[in-house]
């Protein structure tokens, strides 16, 4: 391991018990999955955020849940990379996604915020979107008038909660490529 080969993982959220199982706080849920699996105490507060470090297969990890609310991320994000000195292509972001029905995954190596505001936050915030991110489907709304902050902060059904807790192996199992810089692997494995 060398020194320069720290990533940071952020899963995005709202820190509030009533956001608990919200299909916006996908990226939350998702972390604390990533959490468990790797023995890391997200219990530290500092940037923002609730945050804590490891090390996985080789690579020092900081994992961070940002406390400032989905829209500000980007506040909590890049002065956490800052302090490590993590670059923007070795910060992982997961978060949700209405495009993408629930439990698929989408990876991408960078990319625009596609209408998603916790992404635009953290691109203003890292100066650019040359970061990579696992997006998180949790379904489109279920028709066009319907009001999507109530959607995104409406709580999961079973069944859609199920099929995003059954791609957290395959969601682990990309980030741990893209650490080992194959992101293309993770995405012809696991996209979809």
């Amino acid at each position: 391991m060398n020194a320069t080969d720290i990533w940071l993982i952020a899963g995005l959220g709202n820190p509030e018990a009533k956001y608990d199982g919200t299909r916006h706080n996908a990226g939350y849920a998702a972390l604390d999955y990533l959490a468990g699996k790797w023995g890391i105490s997200v219990s530290k507060t500092k940037f923002e955020g609730l945050w804590g470090q490891g090390e996985v297969d080789g690579h020092k990890v900081v994992l961070l849940k940002p406390l400032t609310y989905m829209n500000l991320s980007g506040d909590s994000i890049a002065p956490t990379a800052n302090f490590f000195k993590i670059p923007a292509d070795h910060v992982i972001v997961l978060c949700d996604d209405i495009t993408q029905a629930p439990g698929k995954l989408r990876i991408r190596p960078s990319g625009s915020a596609g209408g998603h505001n916790g992404l635009k936050s953290i691109i203003a915030r890292l100066g650019g979107d040359n970061f990579p991110r696992i997006r998180i489907g949790i379904g489109a709304k279920p028709h066009p008038d319907y009001d999507l902050a109530a959607w995104v902060l409406g709580k999961f059904p079973a069944e859609d909660a199920k099929a995003l807790a059954d791609r957290y192996p395959d969601l682990e199992a990309a980030a741990k490529l893209i650490m080992d810089g194959k992101l293309s692997l993770a995405q012809s494995k696991y996209n979809g």
